[in-house]
């Protein structure tokens, strides 16, 4: 048994979904983060999460990979719930995902190298040799030259450091790719550049699972194979569903909810009265 596999997991053959969610809520204290949300990730797709700030994008994000626990529901990973898994099990689950954090979330300390080498050296126990050619090879695959193997990440722009997120969340092989707001902070161009990035791991990956949070609707249409936008709960009715839009790119622009198209279009007019009211209401 291969010690990335936790014992007893369903055969991945037979499990359409890679994730699913189900009637998960989350609350921090007395606020409502998630509330009562069911959702599949089919194997091999490419799910899109948009919503404005707040909404809870990237606490289900996390809530996919463990680092999040739900108040109430079930998030499973190739039909086992994660909850029920022990620490080694999840530890074992977790090496099957790769995570691009927002602001790339690189250590500091440790060179270009020795960032995207970690997980394989942490987890997988390999030498610092073999580690450090996968970690070449990974590079550059990101586009990024072996020149940039010594250089600590305040030595980088925006961009590469994004890139260098990437190229470590591809070490391992992952069977699903987690991605938080991968394009924000970057110019049109290396945004595009970061979503060609993800494209090509699509392509060159068959069968891997990606879900992308992001506020940026060049990249969701781009990206998706299937939208859903969230919407933040403090703003729902009694019995609403948070899911407000879950379907493909091309059909979003043609959405009956008036939510969805002012976020799709970027119009703030209804939203700022909103803002306004909230303010005198206080």
């Amino acid at each position: 048994m291969s010690a990335s596999t936790p014992p007893s997991a369903p055969d991945p053959a037979v499990v359409s979904s890679m994730l699913d969610v189900r009637r998960v809520s989350v609350r921090f204290g007395e606020q409502a983060v998630l509330r009562d949300l069911t959702l599949s990730v089919p194997r091999g797709e490419t799910l899109v999460i948009i919503g404005e700030s707040g909404c809870g994008k990237t606490v289900l994000l996390k809530s996919l990979i463990g680092l999040v626990k739900p108040t109430q529901g079930v998030v499973s990973f190739c039909g086992r719930p994660l909850a029920g898994l022990t620490d080694r099990e999840l530890t074992a689950a977790r090496t099957r995902y790769g995570f691009v954090f927002q602001n790339a979330a690189l250590f500091d300390s440790l060179s270009v190298a020795e960032n995207v080498a970690f997980p394989l050296i942490e987890h997988r126990r390999a030498t610092r040799e073999a580690a450090y050619q996968a970690a070449i090879e990974r590079l550059h695959e990101v586009g990024l030259p072996t020149s940039v193997m010594t250089k600590k990440p305040a030595q980088l722009s925006g961009g590469m450091r994004k890139r260098v997120g990437l190229a470590r969340a591809l070490v391992m092989e992952p069977e699903v790719l987690l991605y938080d707001e991968p394009t924000t902070g970057l110019d049109p161009i290396m945004s595009d550049v970061i979503n060609e990035l993800i494209l090509r791991t699509r392509e060159g990956r068959k069968g891997v699972t990606s879900v992308v949070v992001t506020h940026d609707m060049h990249s969701a249409r781009k990206l998706a194979d299937r939208i859903i936008m969230l919407y933040p709960v403090s703003r729902l009715l009694r019995g609403e569903p948070q899911i407000v839009y879950d379907g493909p790119p091309e059909g979003i622009d043609a959405s009956n909810d008036q939510r969805v198209t002012q976020f799709v279009r970027g119009e703030a007019r209804d939203r700022l009265e909103e803002l306004s009211l909230s303010v005198a209401a206080d």
